[in-house]
C-alpha cells in the first residue's frame, strides 16, 4: 500500500460537503519548527482531490492540518460573530511513515470534529 495522507470537509451547518475550504499542511521539522509542506482547496466534494502528502514524502513525525473555516463559513453568507469563533481549525497529529491515513473534518461556525478515517 502507498502511504499517503487525505482530507475531507463535512459541512454540518447546512448539511452538505464543504468545497473551497483552504487547507495547509506542515510539519515539524524540530520543536516548535514548523515548515509547510503544501496546501490547496476542498474540490466540490469537500475533498483533496489527491492525497496532500504521499509515498516517500510521508516520514515519520508531527503534521498540522489546518483549515480556514471563518472564510469558508462567511463565504456561504453564514453571520459570524466578531472576531469569529472558529477561524482556523489546527489538527496536530503524528503519522508513520508507511501508514495511509484520512483526516475528516466535521464542522459548523461553532463546532468541530475529527476521527482517522479509512
Amino acid at each position: 500500500m502507498n502511504a499517503k495522507l487525505t482530507t475531507h470537509v463535512l459541512d454540518t451547518y447546512h448539511g452538505k460537503p464543504a468545497s473551497g475550504v483552504m487547507w495547509t499542511l506542515e510539519f515539524e521539522k524540530s520543536k516548535g519548527n514548523w515548515h509547510q509542506i503544501s496546501s490547496g482547496t476542498t474540490n466540490e466534494g469537500g475533498r483533496s482531490s489527491e492525497a496532500i502528502i504521499s509515498g516517500e514524502a510521508l516520514i515519520t513525525g508531527s503534521y498540522r492540518l489546518s483549515f480556514d473555516i471563518a472564510s469558508y463559513f462567511s463565504r456561504m453568507s453564514v453571520q459570524l460573530s466578531d472576531p469569529p469563533f472558529l477561524d482556523q481549525v489546527v489538527l496536530q497529529v503524528n503519522l508513520v511513515k508507511g501508514e495511509s491515513y484520512h483526516v475528516p473534518l466535521l464542522c459548523s461556525p461553532w463546532s468541530y470534529s475529527t476521527y482517522r478515517g479509512s
